[in-house]
């Protein structure tokens, strides 16, 4: 009995402090509770000094603290509108916050301009694990007039970045007549009807926010509603509080290098984040512009003594800037690319080398493998195609040859066919340009593929499909389990299986497998009109397989433990 009071008694003396030592709170000396101040924006840089009595660790233990503000009507400090360390890396018992940042914090709480703030401020004490905080009221009357954002970005569920505040849109600032930075900002976005968007000084809260509707914004205002979905020009003037919105059904490049000159237009394809892109025929050397609608007032063009900045002609003047027609020294097929983005309008030329001229189509077209013929495709005006899923190897090299002895035209396309096969069980369509009289191709994996080659384009188009196991009790939580395949036509899956579960084979969504005889772990199986299969009675892991007749319409099944 003596040793085991003596042994626990050895334990409580080695317990470790943790626990058994007190952290007192910070005693606040200043500012005083329910004092009132006054924010003077001519003296900006002029502080409230907070300082408190340090807090105690009854062991000894060093102690950090940070200032934290909230509106007094919030509940606690999980979000608090301003939160710093102390001088001293925390150590001091005394932190300075100049009147501009206290401004620039109860703005981006929501508080107007010129009008009393109520907030409670904490001093919250910190020592190893443990933290002790106090608070204190006091009321701060805001500058007289409100501080203007120096960037804007759009945000919202009607926006392109998907609500994510993170990712939000920059606009850009415009300048003045003078070149200097003006309170007027403008974006190229889409928008989605219905949906709703803001305007905010940042990335992330806390942020000055502007709402509003009607072409008018507040500061904090309701969400603005998107009438139509479109791609507009967003302009918001923060001298007036008003915002404008120009729908761009496109932007089109007009003048001497396109096809109908000035009497043209070439149109481009909105490619989302301010960015229009198409392939254009220059057919000429020569000056052009960028307009929108097909409305001579909207014009885009360069900026003089710029190599490509671009700036719209009925802005210039505000802008401070002077514009002429964009020169081009190139003829041949270009991809242009306009780009509306917030940092630098401009616009840029790269040669098209995509477009691959056509190739004379033959009367016949054979499928080789190792120099032997598997399969005649089916001519359809300039396409070849084949009805039915062809298994093919990875081992084998295969090439389209207008013979079926392969002693014609050779064809074969310009990469890996079937480079990105994965059993995920959906269907994978790709096409590949065709080239004459090259060399024969491969495959990256076994595969059973269906075939489209048009030679007026000419491009070669293949589609595969995987399949999926179906199992489920209750539809909504089916589990989808990819099946692996296997030369020739064949998928199979090891899986633990649930007895009373129904099972189908499935390649979402195009292809619904089901059995004739459900209740059996043996038997065919039918696309579309089979039934679901019900042939587990006992949990436990089986190995599926099917196999399938090469249109894909029918095949057999078997579950095997």
């Amino acid at each position: 009995m003596f040793a085991f009071v003596f042994t626990s008694c050895e334990k409580e003396d080695n317990l470790q402090p943790e626990g058994q030592w007190e952290l007192s709170e910070a005693i606040i000396l200043a500012p005083a509770a329910d004092q009132a101040i006054v924010l003077d924006e001519d003296t900006p840089n002029e502080t409230i000094t907070f300082n408190w009595e340090a807090a105690e660790s009854s062991a000894g233990y060093a102690v950090t603290y940070q200032v934290l503000i909230k509106p007094a009507t919030a509940t606690d400090f999980s979000t608090p509108i301003f939160s710093s360390e102390s001088n001293n890396n925390g150590t001091a018992t005394a932190l300075s916050i100049s009147y501009e940042d206290m401004d620039e914090a109860l703005a981006f709480a929501g508080f107007p301009a010129n009008q009393e703030a109520q907030i409670t401020f904490a001093i919250q004490a910190m020592s190893l694990s443990k933290t002790s905080i106090t608070t204190s009221e006091l009321n701060v009357t805001r500058f007289e007039t409100e501080a203007l954002p120096q960037a804007l970005y759009i945000s919202g569920t009607a926006t392109e970045n998907n609500n994510d505040l993170a990712q939000a849109i920059a606009l850009r600032r415009l300048t003045d007549s003078n070149g200097a930075q003006s309170n007027s900002h403008e974006v190229y976005t889409s928008l989605v009807a219905g949906e709703t968007y803001k305007f905010y000084s940042e990335r992330s809260l806390p942020a000055l926010q502007f709402g509003g509707s009607d072409g008018n914004i507040e500061a904090f205002g309701e969400a603005i509603v998107a009438e139509n979905s479109g791609v507009y020009r967003i302009t918001v003037n923060l001298d007036n509080n008003t915002y404008q919105l120009l729908q761009i059904d496109f932007w089109s490049m007009v003048g001497t290098p396109i096809n109908g000159g000035w009497g043209g237009d070439e149109p481009l394809d909105y490619q989302g984040n301010g960015v229009w892109k198409a392939s254009i025929n220059l057919l000429e050397t020569g000056g052009f512009v960028f307009r929108a609608n097909g409305d001579w007032g909207y014009l885009l063009k360069r900026i003089v003594g710029t190599p490509n900045s671009l700036a719209m002609e009925s802005d210039a003047g505000n802008l401070g800037v002077s514009v002429e027609d964009v020169p081009n020294n190139q003829t041949g097929l270009y991809v242009v690319t306009l780009n509306l983005s917030a940092e630098n309008y401009n616009y840029a030329f790269e040669v098209d080398d995509t477009v691959v001229a056509p190739i004379d189509t033959p009367t016949q077209l054979f499928l080789l493998e190792d120099g032997n013929m598997i399969e005649e495709l089916t001519l359809n005006g300039d396409v070849f195609s084949s009805d039915r899923f062809i298994p093919m190897q990875a081992s084998n090299t295969y090439t389209l040859n207008s013979a079926s002895d392969g002693s014609g035209t050779a064809y074969t396309v310009n990469g890996l066919l079937a480079d990105s096969l994965t059993p995920d069980g959906d269907a994978v369509t790709d096409a590949l340009t065709l080239v004459e009289n090259s060399n024969t191709f491969t495959l990256a994996s076994d595969r059973a593929i269906r075939f489209s080659i048009d030679f007026s384009t000419p491009e070669l188009t293949w589609t595969y499909y995987n399949f999926k196991l179906f199992h489920w009790q209750n539809w909504d939580d089916r589990v989808e389990l990819p099946m692996a395949y296997s030369h020739p036509n064949t998928f199979t899956i090891t899986a633990d299986l649930i007895a009373g579960s129904d099972s189908k084979f499935i390649s979402p969504w195009d292809f619904d497998m089901g059995g004739d005889n459900p209740t059996e772990l043996t038997g065919n199986l039918i696309n579309g009109g089979g039934s679901n299969l019900v042939n587990i009675n006992t949990d436990g892991t089986y190995t599926v397989t099917i196999v399938l007749e090469d249109d894909y319409q029918s095949g057999t099944y078997e579950f095997a433990q």
